[in-house]
């Protein structure tokens, strides 16, 4: 028993020379489930990471009716210059329902792109809409091509367009989650922003209305009182667009930004003015229960090992910097350090590499690691030592991983030593006891032999 403790004691002295990092016990994933909601479907997603905050049925195929022209208005802006002229067909004038939503545009009237797609998304006009499609697909059919694959590039798997406007037809359908993916694409395009915030526009005269203004209101009643309807005003509210037909009843995506969160709100399929309170209801939900977490001046801790992640720092050759604008969306009950991360690659991104964040099995926003102009030995990785400092950067290269490495076999080596002496001390020290026994009995033999030496003399 007394040979067992001394082992024991021996091996925590050993186990207190290695550096082991304080791994923290993760709390319960908690996420909060939000009310409930009269629409059919419906997302909340924070804007500048794509995070999902609320859902219901979010991948629902519903028809849209007028938030299509969001899909519209992006396109339009990202193919045509906003002074380019629109010459309005016959077919963009009689092949709408004249009883739909429009503003009684004339065969032959010239109109900029600008002017249009003011139309398009405070009037919800449906002449214009497919006015801008003619333009801007250089073909109505090649437009609506157009809309499809720009859906699918932004990961949308549960929509189809039909048309650019969003009258019901049975192939034009899409979801609240994919209506959400769309609208944050077009809330990147500051045009888009400064086009669905505006409250009132005023379209000049034309070449068919030549003694007539058209003026404008934003029908989104939760940043206008369109038709003097005051109740649904929202502080927070920076944009959207509502449609209704019979068949999709009421849809509404409504922009809102509080405390440096952009939310996008998507509700699909509601009757009455129930598109407004649940839209009210989930926004404030969502800015009372969620907050946002600039990464680079919360982040302590980074540690890329590994082949793969040398490979995505060795295009490089020089330092990496976080982007310092970059956030994440967590539960306000929840600290930035229950966050956790890994680096991927940054395909077709300025970032040399990426911290994707997680919270439990949800993305919760991504980072860019982008190369400075500073020069460096190849094969740069940060270690998990970093201080907190916003732009810091910290730079290892192989000829000290290789001295950290030999480092930790000597230690290794030496507790191996150690554990061989413990397990053998007994032995050892008998062996000892011995030794001295024999060459003290050799010194008093040899000390008796020298006295009788000088007796003898």
């Amino acid at each position: 028993m007394r040979r067992q403790k001394h082992l024991c004691g021996i091996l925590a002295g050993i186990i207190c020379l290695f550096p082991f990092s304080h791994i923290p016990a993760k709390a319960e994933i908690y996420w909060p489930s939000g009310p409930g909601v009269q629409a059919e479907a419906a997302v909340v997603m924070e804007a500048s990471t794509g995070t999902v905050l609320y859902e219901k049925n979010p991948h629902e195929q519903l028809y849209p009716a007028s938030i299509t022209k969001i899909m519209t208005t992006l396109l339009a802006l990202e193919h045509c210059g906003l002074e380019e002229e629109v010459t309005f067909s016959y077919e963009s004038v009689h092949n709408i329902d004249r009883n739909s939503t429009h503003i009684f545009r004339d065969v032959g009237e010239i109109m900029t792109m600008e002017q249009c797609l003011y139309a398009v998304m405070l009037g919800s006009a449906n002449d214009c809409a497919y006015a801008v499609a003619e333009h801007a697909g250089k073909g109505y059919e090649n437009f609506i091509a157009m809309m499809n694959d720009k859906a699918a590039s932004l990961g949308c798997v549960d929509t189809h367009f039909n048309n650019p406007h969003g009258l019901t037809e049975e192939e034009h359908y899409t979801s609240a989650y994919d209506m959400a993916l769309i609208s944050r694409e077009a809330l990147k395009n500051d045009t888009f922003r400064a086009i669905t915030g505006t409250k009132r526009y005023t379209i000049p005269f034309t070449n068919k209305h030549p003694n007539e203004e058209t003026p404008l209101v934003n029908h989104h009643k939760m940043l206008t009182n369109y038709q003097g309807d005051t109740q649904f005003l929202y502080d927070y509210c920076i944009g959207g667009k509502n449609g209704y037909t019979d068949l999709a009843r009421r849809t509404l995506v409504t922009f809102a930004e509080k405390d440096g969160m952009v939310l996008i709100c998507v509700v699909l399929k509601e009757d009455n003015n129930a598109d407004y309170t649940d839209t009210r209801q989930l926004l404030d939900y969502c800015f009372d229960n969620f907050a946002m977490w600039n990464v680079a001046e919360h982040e302590s801790q980074y540690e890329i090992t590994g082949t793969a992640n040398t490979e995505i720092f060795a295009v490089a050759d020089r330092f990496v910097d976080l982007d310092g604008e970059s956030q994440i969306v967590l539960p306000k009950t929840v600290d930035f350090e229950e966050a956790s991360y890994e680096v991927v690659k940054a395909e077709g991104e300025d970032a040399v590499a990426l911290l994707k964040y997680t919270y439990g099995d949800r993305v919760v926003g991504t980072v860019g690691l982008k190369a400075t102009n500073a020069e460096v030995q190849p094969y740069p990785f940060h270690s998990r030592e970093t201080q907190k400092k916003p732009g810091f950067s910290l730079q290892i290269n192989v000829k000290y991983v290789l001295i950290v490495i030999g480092a930790v076999l000597l230690l290794a080596l030496l507790g191996l030593l150690i554990y061989y002496f413990a397990s053998n001390f007994y032995i050892i020290r008998h062996k000892l006891k011995s030794r001295r026994k024999e060459r003290k009995r050799f010194k008093i033999i040899k000390r008796g032999k020298h006295s009788k030496w000088h007796t003898k003399w």
